[in-house]
């Protein structure tokens, strides 16, 4: 799945969410606010931005789940805005004209199920960095320094 189709998905996700802040957004907007939050510049996704510190704060495991086939961890509002970093999640509270509580909301919903359906199955954008990690051994070492 192609990076514009996950935010897309993401969008109407967001959309969808039962929260009446996000219902009216513009899909657009949402999708340009989560390329910004989320996308690498190059069309994929940035799992950095979602690795970095996890040991440090503890939710490598949470985030582990989200990898792969499985089933997907939840995230608290706070874990996420600590995973993402607070000023990552204002701005794209700001961008959207949203609190940054209802952020955080839709946010800790929303990329639990991203990350899941990026890396999810063949043809993934998880294929797409093992292509440029050197195979499955560069990815399997680049993996094996995120959740230590």
């Amino acid at each position: 799945m192609e990076l514009a189709d996950l935010l897309k998905t993401a969008a109407s996700m967001i959309q969808n969410n039962g929260d009446d802040t996000t219902a009216g957004l513009d899909e657009n907007h949402i999708v340009n606010a989560l390329n910004t939050l989320v996308g690498n510049g190059a069309g994929g996704l940035d799992l950095v931005k979602f690795v970095g510190g996890l040991s440090q704060n503890g939710l490598g495991e949470i985030v582990g789940s989200w990898l792969g086939n499985g089933e997907n961890k939840a995230i608290s509002m706070e874990q996420i805005t600590t995973l993402l970093g607070a000023e990552n999640v204002a701005t794209f509270a700001y961008d959207l004209g949203l609190s940054k509580e209802s952020s955080a909301r839709a946010l800790a919903n929303v990329i639990p199920q991203v990350v899941d359906l990026a890396t999810r199955g063949e043809g993934t954008i998880m294929d797409e960095m093992l292509a440029n990690t050197g195979g499955s051994n560069g990815a399997m070492e680049m993996l094996s320094k995120m959740f230590r």
